[in-house]
């Protein structure tokens, strides 16, 4: 699957990436595998642990390409986990 950034998430990845060491290529990984995806007011959620937080990248899929929106990581890991 062909996945394409928008420039506001390519700035928050660069962001993270200074603050937790957080890559691109970790980003790319969880979007393409997720360990979990929400839906949260239409829009799904990919996300996985990450140390003591949870890095969360919302996306949508179109025509065939997996667009990520933005990401960030959270320590709220009760808040947006979802047990099954």
């Amino acid at each position: 699957m062909q996945i394409f950034w928008t420039k506001h998430a390519e700035e928050r990845q660069q962001q993270w990436q200074q603050r937790l060491g957080i890559t691109r290529e970790e980003v790319e990984a969880i979007v393409s595998n997720p360990q979990q995806v929400v839906i949260e007011d239409d829009v799904s959620v990919a996300q996985a642990k990450r140390g003591k937080g949870l890095l969360r990248i919302p996306f949508a899929d179109v025509a065939g390409t997996r667009r990520i929106i933005t990401l960030y990581w959270t320590n709220q890991v009760n808040r947006y986990w979802q047990e099954n």
